[in-house]
């Protein structure tokens, strides 16, 4: 699998677990299902994921992570 791919698929995987154990503890504190809750869902999913990166470098094309809860950049 190329890095860019990856990045890519991790990018996805991280929103979309935080973004339905968000939504479904949303949905248990919070009365109703409107829109609304999706939305603030999704900002506090794509806030709290971690970022990863496909960069070329000297060595070839490598994969970076960024997160909130991490100090620096992680190289894979």
């Amino acid at each position: 699998m190329k890095p860019s791919f990856k990045a890519f698929f991790y990018n996805f995987i991280g929103f979309g677990i935080l973004f339905i154990v968000i939504r479904a503890i949303m949905w248990v504190v919070l009365p109703g299902d409107s829109i609304l809750l999706a939305i603030v869902a999704a900002i506090m999913a794509s806030v709290l994921s971690p970022k990863f990166a496909a960069t070329k470098t000297k060595d070839g094309e490598k994969l970076f992570m960024k997160w909130l809860f991490m100090k620096g950049i992680k190289k894979f």
